[in-house]
């Protein structure tokens, strides 16, 4: 059985379990020395049977190049016989045993105590037993297992086969296949992307492009023409992981040359030639050489000149020499009437174009000088058109145009290709390629690469990185201690010195900004983010997509139903035999005790205290009529049944008012009533001659009520 560990770092634990003997050693006094024998030491005839399976396996696996401080652990041997005493005692021999893989043979846990090369050797091959302590007997057979060595990615890709040299015709179609080019890496192929390459241009771009995949390099440009350039130097990077950050890179640098095809016609590099015979001049003899320029090579540039018009077509002949590529004039008719000319020439420079301005011409003798200051990177070609004419005749003209080349100085320092992203996890290991870069320079070769890479002299040694010199034009950035915290510092800078090979050198310095990130086990960046915290606790982001989708989805529940509920309306009556009240509720709670203007309650609350009777304050009568008084001591002794009687008919004989009622509330009770507590608290203990048996002729409403008082009647009755 095997039990998979969450951690990266925590090698795979195998769980080896013995399974209890069939025929104990006891019982039958016999040692099993084969996988289906049985072999008696009492000297008994051997029995065969096929015994039960002793051990139950899987791979164990130790990650290599383990630096940690305290040997790794690679598994566990259990046997079934193994009750926890100690008096199992666990063997391990084969490769390695006691030296690199150490066992407790107690607890039966092996520990690896040596860092290990998968790319050195990828499994080691051991055999494990368990005895009894106290006998020496061996509970179990003998049993071999494998502890396969895990990979990481320690290993960069390497091009085996390079540099190369290689050609391609000029003017090919774009996406011509050039090379392939394959880089092998030493990482297990197997497992993980730790040997999964892929390819990538870092220096011959636009010209060349290269398929990330396969490696195969084609042209990427229409109409490459080798007489313009011919030479092209492309750096292929081949880098693992996917091409992922923080994997291992490799390069290689292929040289491809444009070959020859016949795409430019010979030129004469003047119009018009000066040729002298002289009278003795013999029939065949060579009267003059003529020769055309031809922009190929090779055999694309071989000439061949015909006279094909002109009266010199019947006099002259012309032949081709096939080493200088010259037209030889022959005699070929004699008696030949000569002339003579005398040309005397002025020249100028045709001022059409803003080239022009940059040179000027000796009229007499033709010499072109400059007149201002150039750039090469800026303009490296300019075409002028240079007339001449007669002294004598100035409307006889004739051009020629004259193409400058500007020739390179080394007047630009390198830069850096680009500008980049680098990152360190935050798990980084000593010596662990982070970023590859590589520079540029506007000179052209002869004054740029190759480049020097190198770190800042006028800085203390850095302790967290260093700078590798590839040699090819770029440059590697390792790590040169062990991890890293974004808590600690989240940024560092790294500033780097680039030289050229131009004569004197130039150089200048760059600085690199490297961020701290938090990485996958497979160096995939996670984050470089404060919020990280997040992933630490172990929330990737698509467990936080998901916890956003369902708060959303409640949101939406609460709301839809706080909608229906709002738009739900209930009948005020539900049946035609409902009979509810209409319940009005106001939030005015008034004035409480002190809110007396429909009328004085006073003397209800305290009779004693009652001087006199007031008047109802709800209607402001006309007449005022005296007060009336009345002793205290009938006050006193005043029943309330009577109070009340006087004081209602007062009211209804009030000419003052109008003809209505009044509702009006009187919260005393009185002194010393002779009838007692008028609290309904006690009636059901009292006999009532009260009949509520008309309480069921009422209706479903009053079924209830009628329950109740006829359940009490019937109790009384009882």
């Amino acid at each position: 059985m095997r039990i998979m560990s969450t951690s990266c770092i925590c090698p795979v634990l195998v769980c080896l379990c013995f399974v209890q003997r069939c025929y104990g050693a006891a019982h039958h006094g016999s040692i099993k020395v084969t996988r289906n024998q049985t072999k008696h030491i009492e000297g008994e005839t051997e029995v065969h049977h096929r015994p039960k399976r002793g051990w139950v396996w899987n791979q164990f696996f130790v990650l290599e190049e383990h630096l940690g401080p305290d040997p790794q652990y690679v598994g566990k041997l259990h046997s079934n016989s193994d009750k926890g005493d100690g008096s199992v005692k666990y063997i391990l021999t084969g490769e390695g045993a006691g030296t690199i893989f150490i066992i407790d043979d107690t607890t039966g846990d092996i520990h690896s105590t040596k860092s290990l090369d998968r790319e050195q050797k990828t499994h080691y091959v051991l055999h494990a037993q368990a005895i009894d302590r106290r006998t020496n007997k061996p509970l179990e057979p003998e049993s071999e297992f494998i502890i396969k060595v895990q990979d990481i990615n320690d290993n960069a890709p390497k091009f085996t086969d390079g540099p190369y040299i290689v050609t391609v015709p000029e003017m090919s179609e774009m996406g011509t296949s050039v090379l392939q080019v394959t880089a092998t890496d030493a990482d297990d192929p197997t497992y993980g992307n730790s040997a999964r390459v892929v390819y990538s241009i870092l220096q011959g771009q636009p010209y060349f492009s290269v398929d990330p995949k396969t490696g195969v390099i084609r042209t990427a440009l229409h109409n490459m023409d080798r007489e313009a350039r011919e030479h092209y130097s492309v750096v292929i990077q081949a880098k693992d992981m996917a091409g992922q950050v923080g994997g291992l890179s490799g390069s290689t640098t292929v040289n491809i040359t444009l070959t020859d095809v016949n795409d430019n016609p010979p030129r004469f590099p003047q119009k018009h030639y000066q040729l002298y015979v002289p009278e003795s001049a013999q029939v065949g003899s060579a009267v003059g050489k003529i020769k055309a320029n031809d922009a190929d090579a090779g055999s694309n540039a071989d000439m061949k000149y015909t006279i094909i018009n002109g009266d010199g077509s019947g006099v002259f002949s012309i032949s081709t020499d096939k080493e200088t590529r010259e037209g030889i004039i022959s005699l070929k008719k004699v008696n030949l009437c000569i002339y003579a000319f005398l040309f005397l020439h002025r020249y100028f420079i045709d001022h059409n174009t803003e080239d022009d301005r940059y040179f000027i011409i000796d009229a007499n003798t033709g010499t072109i000088k400059t007149a201002k200051i150039f750039d090469r990177e800026e303009t490296p070609w300019y075409n002028i058109t240079v007339a001449a004419s007669e002294i004598d005749n100035p409307g006889l003209l004739s051009h020629v145009p004259v193409d400058i080349r500007i020739l390179d100085v080394n007047d630009n320092p390198p830069e850096l290709a680009r500008e980049y992203d680098v990152v360190v996890c935050e798990n980084a290991k000593p010596g662990q390629v982070i970023q590859t870069i590589s520079a540029t320079d506007k000179d052209n070769s002869a004054n740029g690469p190759r480049f020097h890479y190198s770190l800042d002299e006028g800085l203390s040694l850095n302790p967290n990185f260093t700078l590798r010199d590839n040699e090819d034009n770029t440059a590697s950035i390792l790590t040169r201690r062990r991890r890293f915290s974004r808590t600690t510092q989240d940024v560092y800078y790294l500033p780097i010195l680039i030289s050229d090979s131009g004569i004197p050198s130039l150089s200048s310095s760059s600085t690199l900004t490297i961020r701290v990130c938090a990485c996958e086990r497979d160096g995939r960046v996670r984050t470089c983010h404060a919020e990280a915290f997040l992933s630490s606790a172990g929330l990737s982001t698509g467990a936080l997509i998901a916890i956003l989708l369902c708060v959303i989805i409640l949101l939406a529940i609460v709301v839809l139903f706080i909608t229906l509920r709002r738009s739900k309306k209930e009948p005020l009556i539900i049946s035609e035999e409902d009979v509810r009240e209409n319940v009005v509720t106001y939030d005015d709670e008034g004035g409480g005790e002190e809110d007396t203007e429909a009328f004085d309650i006073t003397a209800l609350r305290n009779p004693s205290a009652a001087e006199e009777l007031k008047y109802r304050r709800d209607v402001r009568p006309d007449v005022k009529h005296a007060p009336r008084h009345q002793p205290s001591s009938s006050l006193n002794s005043i029943d309330v049944h009577e109070f009340i009687k006087q004081r209602l008919a007062e009211a209804d004989l009030d000419p003052s008012v109008p003809p209505y009622d009044s509702i009006q509330t009187y919260a005393y009770e009185g002194h010393r009533s002779e009838a007692g507590s008028i609290s309904s608290l006690d009636s059901v203990t009292t006999h009532s001659d009260q009949d509520y048996n008309y309480l069921g002729d009422w209706g479903p409403e009053f079924k209830k009520l009628a329950e109740l008082y006829g359940e009490i009647e019937s109790e009384r009755t009882t």
